[in-house]
């Protein structure tokens, strides 16, 4: 048997770190460990809001089955001691192959929101995507991350004049690209709110009020800091979907898309695309990107899963605009994948969510970090120098059953 003081020089406890979010932070070694420490911070609700979809949530769970599906084909024997993550998207390099996606009342989550996440952007040169939903105006983002690549995304609203009005603002405050949703006509059935209760802002019911007990952080915070509203709405009162109704036009079309076309002076996306003849219509009326979603899931249920869509879209339009992917995206293995599959790049969302959920902008900062290794690994070990080389033979989704 070893004596003690032969054991002594091996029991060596790591440093004790003050910082009470870092130390929750260094236990994160995945999205699903950040989404999981998010989950035991924020009030049900909050959570719920983030990490739901609609109906019985059948298209965010197939979309990540649809992920799980991807097979790589790795080729060995190659010099992969240093890889290039950047990616050309819409006109500029991106340092790595994924933007922020547009996301909803973010400073609900936690109330650095917006301006937290786009500043993390700019560290990680990335694109960040502000929502019209948003809860920091669009001019505070841009004062609060001046570096950042900004693109917006936009809902037509029955008020014509007024989407002109946040159009012409995007312009003046240096926003390059705007993003148009299209598959919101009305608001997705999301049974997690109804159940929660979930009101905009919370209201503080019994139920909420014993909630927030168990997390007295998340409220203090909330109580101790400006208002929780979103920036471009006047009335906030309801459910998301109450608000989606009462405000978005249903009665949008390919004409709006031209009047967008005609009227923005830069980059124009098109988001919620969900079959190739859409893509091919809206590509024909002169945009310059398409965004395969299904809103994460939280429109309609049983909706295509966007992932299996990349190929023939891809095939069909061509060079004449990029493809573009999101929904059901956990790992960096996700990213390469699409862009093996011929997307452009992809879109994360309830992933930087939980990272702000977990620790704020920090929180935020780590899962960049966490999607960055599991990128540069998985280029690694695919014998792939640079994202820009991945191509089909490097991948392929296994067929279902």
């Amino acid at each position: 048997m070893p004596r003690p003081k032969e054991l002594l020089p091996l029991l060596r406890p790591a440093p004790f770190v003050r910082d009470a979010t870092e130390r929750r932070l260094r236990r994160a070694a995945s999205i699903a460990d950040l989404r999981e420490i998010a989950r035991r911070r924020t009030p049900r609700a909050v959570f719920d809001y983030t990490d739901g979809a609609a109906d019985g949530e059948l298209s965010l769970n197939r979309a990540r089955a649809a992920w799980s599906r991807v097979e790589f084909t790795p080729t060995v024997l190659r010099d992969v001691s240093t890889v290039d993550l950047g990616r050309d998207m819409l006109g500029a390099r991106s340092a790595l192959p994924f933007a922020f996606a547009p996301t909803g009342f973010t400073r609900m989550m936690d109330t650095e929101g917006e301006p937290a996440v786009a500043s993390v952007a700019a560290d990680a040169g990335i694109p960040y995507t502000l929502s019209t939903m948003g809860t920091t105006t669009i001019e505070e983002v841009a004062e609060a991350a001046p570096a950042a690549r900004r693109w917006f995304q936009l809902y037509l609203w029955r008020d014509r004049a007024f989407a002109k009005d946040l159009v012409q603002r995007a312009a003046a405050a240096g926003y390059d690209t705007l993003m148009l949703t299209v598959d919101t006509p009305v608001g997705g059935n999301r049974r997690r709110d109804v159940h929660n209760g979930l009101t905009i802002p919370p209201a503080l019911t019994l139920r909420t009020f014993i909630d927030g007990a168990l997390h007295p952080h998340w409220w203090f915070d909330l109580l101790t800091t400006s208002p929780l509203t979103f920036a471009t709405l006047e009335r906030t009162e309801g459910t998301v979907a109450d608000l989606i109704n009462r405000v978005f036009d249903p009665a949008l079309t390919m004409d709006d898309v031209e009047w967008l076309r005609g009227a923005w002076p830069g980059k124009l996306m098109i988001k919620g695309i969900q079959n190739v003849a859409d893509a091919r219509r809206v590509v024909d009326a002169g945009v310059d990107a398409v965004l395969l979603s299904n809103h994460g899931g939280r429109q309609l249920d049983r909706a295509p899963v966007p992932v299996e869509l990349v190929e023939p879209t891809v095939q069909e339009v061509g060079d004449a605009a990029e493809v573009y992917v999101d929904t059901g995206i956990m790992h960096g293995a996700d990213v390469v994948a699409a862009v093996a599959l011929g997307a452009r790049g992809a879109l994360v969302g309830r992933a930087y969510l939980y990272g702000l959920m977990a620790g704020g902008r920090a929180g935020v900062a780590k899962a960049v970090d966490i999607l960055t290794g599991e990128i540069t690994r998985t280029l690694q070990l695919l014998g792939v120098t640079s994202v820009d080389d991945l191509r089909r033979e490097h991948t392929r989704l296994r067929p279902i059953g």
